[in-house]
């Protein structure tokens, strides 16, 4: 195993759409600031989304397009190791030895499985079954000491455990056992329309979520129609979902604990506060979608970026695979 100063974090994100505000609260704004303590390779998970059918013209754009609003939310290219999945084979051909060391079991127990099932019964495919597998070994393939992990990735981070314990039995140490990362700061920030579910881009309803590409208009009129309640009052609590999710995204955006928005909004409506929400996502998107728009129409930096970055992550992974194959049995030329 590679050895390295700081511990390594590996995080990725699908290109199926723009990033929601829940995308960049929950993971995206984060990645930046671990930079600085930790070695972190990001990567656009590509591979990922064709669990579902995708359109080949509008993944190859929304691939450059996810890059690009990495970068534009912080993630330097010098720190980190920024890079698209499919530009590293180690992924796939780690992916097929870990599916020969994961029981049949464990699969059929992942709740995801159930779920996309479910919302996907046209197309319930064998890589639907399996990309528990494909991610242990993007994680595997880096020797990953941590990943940040949501309440809905947990399964799967346990499942990458087991299998590397399972493997490092029978073969010899070979993986590092990755921990979950547990941001310091968070929210899980859930549907403006439903605020029991999770924000999700891939809602019908699009008053449930807000992108970060969202024009400031758009954004005002998402939170003007953000469900609350009839009680009127800026108050954290249980029984009222929707107006604590917004004052989570406002502490998010403000710096603001609770009780700083509770006194700020005393004696004020819905109306004002929900405007207050819009602008503080405003401020922040705002900057974010101008340099996205740098960034994006800088084909050559953009290209060069991704480029270099495949070029390290394979440079890692390639050894590791090299050592699962000499331990399996693999014969080496």
């Amino acid at each position: 195993m590679e050895v390295s100063a700081k511990k390594r974090i590996l995080s990725g994100i699908q290109p199926t759409g723009t990033f929601t505000l829940g995308n960049y609260i929950g993971a995206v704004r984060n990645w930046g600031l671990l930079q600085q303590e930790y070695e972190c390779l990001y990567m656009v998970a590509n591979m990922h989304a064709i669990t579902v059918r995708q359109t080949p013209a509008d993944l190859r754009r929304q691939t450059r397009e996810a890059a690009a609003l990495l970068l534009a939310c912080g993630i330097d290219p010098q720190k980190s190791i920024l890079f698209v999945q499919s530009h590293v084979p180690a992924h796939a051909e780690l992916a097929w030895v870990l599916a020969c060391n994961t029981q049949f079991g464990e699969l059929s127990r992942m709740t995801q499985f159930k779920d996309k099932s479910a919302r996907h019964a046209d197309n319930v495919n064998a890589g639907l079954f399996t990309y528990p597998v494909l991610m242990a070994a993007d994680i595997l393939v880096y020797n990953a000491d941590l990943v940040p992990v949501g309440a809905d990735q947990k399964q799967h981070l346990e499942l990458a455990r087991n299998i590397a314990v399972r493997f490092n039995n029978a073969y010899s140490d070979t993986f590092t056992v990755p921990d979950p990362y547990i941001p310091k700061t968070g929210a899980r920030i859930m549907s403006l329309q439903e605020p029991e579910k999770k924000m999700s881009k891939s809602d019908t309803n699009a008053n449930s979520f807000i992108l970060m590409l969202d024009d400031p208009d758009t954004i005002r009129r998402k939170c003007k129609r953000a469900v609350t309640d009839s009680e009127g009052v800026v108050r954290a609590d249980e029984s009222k979902p929707g107006v604590t999710n917004l004052m989570s995204i406002y502490s998010v955006f403000t710096g603001k604990d609770f009780a700083s928005i509770e006194s700020e909004f005393t004696g004020k409506g819905y109306g004002d506060f929900k405007l207050a929400v819009a602008e503080s996502v405003i401020s922040v998107f705002h900057p974010i979608q101008q340099e996205y728009q740098r960034i994006l129409e800088d084909k050559t930096y953009l290209d060069d970026v991704l480029k270099d970055g495949a070029q390290r992550a394979a440079h890692i992974a390639a050894k590791t695979c090299a050592k699962v194959y000499k331990k399996v049995g693999f014969l080496q030329l």
